[in-house]
């Protein structure tokens, strides 16, 4: 590729089918929305904020003009918000082809919880979508469907805090943002196991952005804060200064968007950008972390979680 050339992705045409895509509203969830619009998929946009939702669709409309894009509340951070939402999909009964599950919330300084009284980054990152996916499996069983999982690089240094998943006793902020996303790549790896060995039809791989400039950075880091931290300044600052080491959102959709929809993407497989470091670039198949190898991790993963969120996933062998 030459050196002026930006990376891309050619997503198939999406005529007919249904696409999920949490966080929808912002950022990545935002860029994968319309990526999936413009394809011609009709786009389920569940999200917490119901206006700045509205304004999401409206700004995908007026680049694919027809497009249809369905906005839902959606609060991952509550398992009642979650049924009711899968509770409303299931009663229309359309298949869902294509579920991303983005939506998260990164390193909020102090320790804070979600509806159910989990740690905030595990019960949203992690446990949420857990959730959703149980509920809506009879809709992705149905239509075959690619559910592909954001996870982050923070996966890689992750670590299970079996003792403490809540981080009760000593909350260390990005300790557990790292933990959340190594429980969604350990969910979307047991998922496609399970879907394999059941003959659920599905399946399920993971994706993660490298270093991409989104709202998710400050709206974390400044969470409680009355003004910007110096981090999110430096952060910005380097996508500026620094472009080959923090890219745009428009780069950074590309490997959760190859995942999701290309032919050749496979379920079981981890894939994010090529650059340096794998920091920037167009998508490529890489190596799951060895923090995400053991399968008996992610079946205590799967366990637990269904214990916590009470959502249990029948004919798992």
């Amino acid at each position: 590729m030459p050196p002026t050339e930006k990376p891309s992705v050619e997503v198939p045409p999406l005529a007919g089918r249904t696409a999920l895509v949490t966080g929808a509203s912002d950022g990545l969830g935002l860029g994968l929305a319309r990526r999936l619009a413009l394809a011609g998929a009709e786009v389920i946009m569940p999200v917490r904020d119901q206006d700045k939702g509205a304004r999401a669709a409206r700004r995908i409309r007026e680049d694919a003009p027809g497009a249809k894009v369905d906005v839902r509340a959606l609060d991952l951070a509550s398992l009642d918000s979650v049924g009711r939402l899968a509770g409303g999909l299931l009663a229309e009964g359309r298949p869902i082809h294509i579920m991303i599950n983005n939506a998260g919330v990164m390193t909020p300084p102090d320790r804070r919880t979600t509806a159910d009284g989990f740690e905030l980054q595990f019960g949203t990152n992690h446990l949420g979508h857990f959730a959703l996916v149980g509920h809506l499996l009879p809709l992705l069983r149905a239509a075959g469907a690619r559910v592909t999982s954001m996870s982050s690089l923070g996966a890689r240094s992750g670590t299970l805090s079996w003792d403490d998943l809540q981080y009760e006793r000593r909350y260390d902020a990005m300790k557990a943002y790292n933990q959340s996303k190594l429980a969604l790549m350990l969910f979307a790896l047991e998922l496609d196991r399970r879907s394999r060995a059941a003959g659920w039809g599905l399946s399920s791989n993971v994706a993660h952005p490298g270093l991409t400039l989104t709202n998710l950075q400050s709206s974390g880091w400044n969470m409680g804060r009355g003004r910007e931290s110096l981090r999110t300044r430096a952060f910005r600052g380097a996508a500026r200064a620094l472009p080959f080491l923090v890219q745009r959102v428009e780069t950074g959709v590309l490997p959760a968007l190859y995942a999701a929809t290309d032919p050749k993407a496979r379920g079981g497989v981890f894939y994010g950008p090529g650059g340096i470091g794998h920091l920037t670039g167009g998508p490529v198949e890489q190596e799951v972390y060895p923090s995400a190898r053991g399968e008996d991790d992610a079946r205590r993963v799967w366990e637990v979680s269904e214990r916590l969120s009470g959502v249990s996933v029948p004919g798992t062998p």
